[in-house]
């Protein structure tokens, strides 16, 4: 599920895998004219998905227990790339 909190950040994925809540950011890029997809999740964006992710644990503290983790997923054309714990 995509969540956006009060002060308007957003995560793009909300996911459990083998009991840890995955907070996913999705990047697309047609082609690597602008880079690699997975380079635009930098310190600033990392910043904002942390604190959407510390609103979205106060809002649904049932899965305050569960250890949490941040993906990046970086699709560059065809290619799909998965960075588990990315940051």
């Amino acid at each position: 599920m995509n969540y956006r909190s009060r002060s308007r950040n957003e995560i793009d994925i909300i996911a459990k895998d083998k009991g840890c809540l995955v907070f996913v950011e999705v990047k697309y890029r047609r082609d690597g004219r602008k880079g690699d997809p997975a380079e635009a999740v930098d310190a600033g964006k990392q910043s904002r998905i942390r604190r959407a992710a510390c609103q979205y644990l106060y809002e649904h503290p049932q899965f305050q227990p569960f250890p949490c983790r941040f993906d990046v997923v970086a699709i560059l054309g065809e290619e799909i790339r998965v960075i588990s714990d990315a940051f």
